[in-house]
């Protein structure tokens, strides 16, 4: 792929994610949603787990493929799953809600689906924070330790989903096999690291913090690595 071209995927990308906003917008600027507080709160839900099993998939494909570039529009993707699910959330608290904690509180509390949607945007939100170079510096190991919990909050996201639609569970069924099979592959696959013999080299790990493997040096009397 020439230069110019992988240059415009990331912007055609970003541009591509905010369709979904647009089209909301444009519809409920034009009236055709006919019940808007639950178009929207389920439009932006859905949004916010189908982006979320594609920035799961990102790193399957990559070892699927061997396109190794495919991990630079990870954080993007996951980025705008926090969008939306910010979008979802303020659905709730200003169009349903309208800012009445008294109700929030009782309803985080007692409505099972609304508990657990919650701590899946709590989760996302700490993932949206710490998903900065700084903080990746700063947490330095522990830091994918913390993101791997984007699987919890992936998970969390579909039972939300299925605790509220209770009749058609077809949607939240499908994403919660596609997840359930990103995590198996995952931990499969650490398990087959913890089951390598020490010392043996890792084909397909990426280097630490993404820089190249170091170049031998060479022994300039015999032109061969020293």
């Amino acid at each position: 792929m020439r230069p110019a071209a992988r240059r415009a995927i990331k912007p055609a990308l970003f541009l591509l994610c905010l369709v979904p906003a647009a089209l909301l917008g444009w519809d409920a600027a034009r009236g055709a949603l006919t019940d808007p507080i639950k178009e929207i709160t389920h439009r932006t839900g859905w949004w916010v787990i189908t982006l979320l099993t594609i920035t799961l998939a990102v790193t399957p494909v990559r070892r699927l493929t061997g396109w190794n570039g495919i991990t630079k529009y990870r954080r993007l993707l996951g980025l705008f799953a926090f969008f939306y699910a910010c979008l979802h959330f303020l659905t709730y608290l200003v169009l349903d809600q309208f800012f009445a904690w008294s109700f929030i509180v009782e309803d985080v509390a007692e409505r099972p689906y609304i508990t657990v949607g919650f701590a899946a945007f709590l989760l996302l939100l700490s993932l949206a924070v710490t998903s900065t170079n700084g903080w990746i510096r700063r947490l330095g190991k522990r830091w994918q330790r913390l993101h791997s919990l984007i699987y919890v909050a992936a998970l969390a996201g579909v039972i939300h989903f299925l605790w509220q639609v209770k009749a058609d569970v077809r949607e939240p069924t499908i994403f919660g096999l596609i997840i359930a099979g990103l995590l198996a592959i995952r931990l499969v696959r650490r398990r087959k690291r913890q089951l390598r013999p020490v010392g043996a080299a890792d084909s397909s790990a990426e280097p630490s913090g993404g820089l190249p493997p170091p170049i031998p040096r060479v022994n300039p009397r015999l032109g061969s690595p020293a």
